[in-house]
């Protein structure tokens, strides 16, 4: 039985999404958390790997499970196991068997968040990115504007990046807010490694007026690692979302037939 899980961690005290060999990835808590619950042992698949440090307000997953509890019996058992770490499963789905968080997915969202203002952050310091000087937001939305599109984003990609092209599809760059926090805004149907975060660490330079914004596409065209700003901290990141089609998200009836 197949189940689409809707996850939210504080990336803070974990070493990202993937599974590692100390077990201090999300992707471990809730696999431990699962064979707690029922005495499976699965393996989580998720929609995007994030990395240390980086949160989650709605990461995607699904898991097979050889029985078939009821949805909310899932999400809650989960969850029983999981305290107190950071992470819990908002809701639980039927999901069809073709179903894949990963490979099923139209687009992701993600959110980076600068708070710019003299003070030291306080209640959101571990959610953005605390710059002690203003920023120039409009000229941080006109240089995000260079950035959508089809593009070579090899200025905007970690080194150690394992993706096979360094080509992506940006649908949406954009730039708002202000005193009360800076709110970048991308999706994409995928991202490189850091993509988002050397985005954002640009556009900071562009705030700060060290950049222009014309200097946005120079760098995007130089296509080389060397022409990028310094990439922003992870815990200024949020992964927001996933789109999938409207077919997959629909709930199987022979799964409903077999509640427990």
């Amino acid at each position: 039985m197949r189940y689409r899980l809707i996850i939210e961690y504080d990336g803070a005290e974990f070493c990202g999404w993937q599974s590692q060999a100390d077990g201090r990835a999300v992707q471990d808590a809730l696999q431990h958390a699962i064979a707690s619950f029922c005495g499976e042992t699965v393996t989580v698949y998720g929609a995007g790997r994030t990395d240390s440090g980086v949160h989650a307000r709605g990461q995607v997953a699904h898991i097979d499970l050889d029985t078939a509890p009821q949805p909310d019996r899932v999400r809650d058992g989960i969850n029983f196991h999981l305290r107190p770490s950071p992470v819990a499963v908002r809701a639980a789905h039927y999901a069809r068997a073709d179903f894949d968080a990963r490979f099923s997915a139209l687009a992701r969202h993600y959110r980076y968040r600068i708070i710019s203002q003299r003070a030291p952050v306080v209640l959101a310091r571990d959610q953005a990115w605390w710059v002690p000087q203003p920023l120039d937001v409009a000229a941080m939305r006109e240089a995000s504007q260079y950035l959508l599109g089809k593009h070579d984003f090899s200025t905007f990609r970690a080194s150690q990046c394992q993706a096979n092209s360094p080509v992506r599809t940006l649908d949406v760059l954009d730039v708002s807010g202000g005193d009360e926090g800076i709110d970048i805004v991308a999706r994409a149907r995928s991202f490189l490694h850091s993509q988002v975060r050397s985005m954002a660490g640009a556009l900071k330079l562009v705030g700060q007026g060290k950049w222009l914004p014309e200097d946005m596409k120079a760098a995007l065209e130089a296509t080389d690692r060397r022409a990028c700003a310094p990439v922003a901290p992870a815990h200024g990141l949020t992964f927001m979302s996933v789109d999938y089609p409207e077919e997959m998200l629909a709930e199987p009836r022979e799964n409903k037939s077999q509640e427990k």
